[in-house]
């Protein structure tokens, strides 16, 4: 962070009521380069076809011909590209693409709100912010579980979140802080830009396209007022327990000490989103027994405790072996198979690339899933993983020719030569912060 955005941050901190009106200034060459430093070089293209690799050509250039634009109120933002990817429990998520520029001068805006913003925001909220991750917010929740009196967890799911909210409210959100012309106008401009999907132009009234370099601040801006804020300053002396929550974006999982007290937040909750234009997915916001009380309860009654799945990890009631209450974690199954799924599809696809080729890219694949998944306690469904994806490589290495056949021994010798990593629990990591409210 330059110095200039050293002293924002420091000045939004020790004053949480000033409204900036000058930070444009603020959107330096220093800052488009590190913008462009964060872009991701391979993502698909926006409506422009710009590739990055093309961008780079006279990189210097291209990046101060852009600052100048919009400098000079020249720049105008471009229609995003719609595509639609699967999502775990059927249906397709609508992802929104940017033109390159327009991922640039996001990511230029981004940087210098999040000097801002990140004073502001609460502890409770983890996704896609500086310096945290979902392991920490994975920590964070394990330890709120563990050392609080948690004996309910509500387990929120808000409908279409990054589509829905309402612009006016955000635009009034976003100006409680920022109050700077030039920047409100290119935020304004990136939400009209609209959709081009099958070949014509769709407006769009509300939401935020999810895949906009901007659109996770924003949508964190939302409900850092929607929920967190409300969440703390008035759900929290309401109610006569404790409660914890931890945000990952619009993932949600909040712990109440008591039932009644759940309810309420449920009830109220689904009010206060109406008031906001979101809505909660009934059907997939439940509230659950979950903490050191319910194994016990669940056994007067002959079961056991529910689960509930958070950032890709199926949490588990349990007992460490001197008999303390903790969570256990493991790869939810719906994790589990769309990565096996699509690696065997990779392999089949790939089967013809040469051998060191396929290892060196399967090789990546496992570690990068190890790396996320490699908590304590869920080496099994690691286990799991590298089995099975040994077994999908000899099955189309196999089925590179119709005449030679490749077998176990073989296989075995080609393993030895090329191995594939085997699975690896990383450490707790460092720096969890509290996803706590007091």
């Amino acid at each position: 962070m330059s110095l200039s955005l050293r002293r924002l941050a420091r000045k939004a901190k020790e004053e949480p009521q000033t409204q900036f009106t000058a930070i444009a200034h603020l959107l330096t060459e220093e800052v488009y380069w590190a913008a462009w430093r964060r872009l991701r070089k391979g993502a698909s293209t926006g409506v422009d076809g710009v590739t990055a690799t093309a961008y780079a050509t006279g990189l210097a250039e291209n990046l101060r011909a852009l600052r100048g634009r919009v400098q000079a109120k020249q720049y105008r933002p471009q229609p995003v590209r719609r595509v639609h990817l699967p999502k775990d429990g059927g249906g397709t998520r609508p992802i929104g693409v940017p033109a390159l520029e327009d991922k640039l001068v996001q990511g230029a805006v981004r940087i210098v709100l999040e000097a801002i913003y990140e004073q502001d925001f609460l502890p409770c909220s983890h996704g896609f912010r500086p310096q945290r991750s979902p392991q920490q917010a994975l920590a964070a929740l394990a330890q709120a579980l563990v050392q609080q009196k948690v004996s309910y967890v509500l387990d929120i799911d808000i409908k279409r979140c990054f589509d829905s909210l309402d612009r006016a409210h955000l635009m009034r959100f976003v100006q409680h802080r920022v109050k700077d012309r030039s920047i409100l106008r290119l935020l304004r401009g990136w939400l009209r830009a609209g959709v081009l999907e099958g070949g014509g132009l769709v407006p769009s009234d509300t939401g935020t396209p999810q895949g906009g370099v901007i659109s996770p601040l924003l949508a964190n801006i939302y409900l850092h007022y929607v929920l967190d804020l409300w969440a703390e300053r008035r759900m929290r002396k309401a109610l006569r327990g404790e409660l914890v929550l931890v945000r990952y974006a619009d993932d949600v999982v909040v712990g109440f000490q008591y039932r009644d007290d759940a309810e309420a937040f449920r009830q109220a909750l689904a009010a206060r989103l109406a008031q906001f234009g979101l809505e909660l997915n009934t059907a997939k916001t439940r509230l659950l027994e979950f903490g050191r009380f319910a194994v016990e309860r669940a056994a007067r009654h002959g079961g056991k405790p529910e689960t509930f799945d958070f950032l890709g990890f199926t949490h588990i009631c349990g007992r460490t072996r001197r008999g303390a209450f903790q969570v256990r974690r493991k790869t939810s199954r719906t994790r589990l198979r769309r990565f096996l799924t699509a690696t065997g599809q990779w392999c089949k696809v790939n089967r013809h690339v040469p051998v060191r080729a396929q290892w060196a890219i399967l090789g990546a694949k496992l570690r990068g899933h190890y790396q996320y998944y490699g908590v304590a306690g869920n080496r099994n469904a690691l286990q799991v993983v590298y089995e099975r994806v040994v077994r999908a490589w000899r099955q189309w290495l196999n089925r590179r020719s119709q005449r030679a056949r490749m077998h176990w021994r073989t296989f075995t010798a080609l393993l030895r030569r090329y191995p594939l990593p085997r699975p690896v629990l990383l450490p707790v990591p460092s720096g969890v912060v509290q996803g706590v409210l007091f």
